[in-house]
């Protein structure tokens, strides 16, 4: 069994086939055979799994198995405890109401690398970092959720999965690493 771990970079697709404008996870794994546990969209950076494991990608990405997904994500404005309650409730995205779920306001650390390219910058809208820690994982779902309670994300960071923190690591965008097939971490 391989279990790899990535630090995803922004705009790479989730796929190992060939796309015409974008990098793929072809050009950060040469591992054949390797698939993602979960996907991460273009627009979103950070952990992810991939396995030659079925029964393990599965315990990974469905939703069924309650496994612990963190993403930090840098929102326009500054939510309140009104906003972070209805995120932490669960959202009406009108064709699904989200799980509750982990909401609350971080400070990036300084380990946190530079999106390139960089997100806007506005200097009459503040932006805010808020950590959801969601057990689903639905297309798009985090960006669906902030911008239902009205701060749309600007930058969205999948920074853990059960125990595995990419901080820990040490991964910089584009590095991946190997993981022991009975890793001593929760939840996978």
């Amino acid at each position: 069994m391989r279990l790899i771990v990535l630090n995803k970079p922004f705009g790479t697709i989730c796929q190992f086939s060939p796309h015409e404008t974008r990098p793929s996870l072809a050009d950060w794994v040469k591992v054949p055979g390797v698939y993602p546990a979960g996907r991460l969209d273009a627009d979103s950076e950070g952990l992810l799994l991939l396995t030659d494991d079925g029964a393990l990608q599965t315990r990974i990405a469905e939703p069924r198995h309650k496994l612990v997904k963190r993403y930090w994500t840098q929102v326009e404005g500054a939510p309140d405890d009104a906003a972070l309650k209805a995120l932490a409730r669960g959202v009406n995205l009108g064709d699904y109401v989200t799980r509750p779920c982990r909401a609350e306001l971080v400070e990036p650390p300084g380990t946190l690398w530079p999106r390139t390219p960089p997100i806007r910058y506005r200097a009459a809208i503040p932006t805010t970092w808020i950590e959801l820690a969601i057990t689903e994982g639905k297309n798009r779902q985090v960006r669906r959720m902030t911008a239902a309670v009205g701060f749309p994300t600007l930058r969205l960071v999948r920074v853990g999965i059960g125990a595995l923190d990419i901080f820990s690591l040490g991964l910089q965008p584009g590095e991946s690493m190997d993981l022991p097939p009975r890793a001593p971490w929760d939840g996978v």
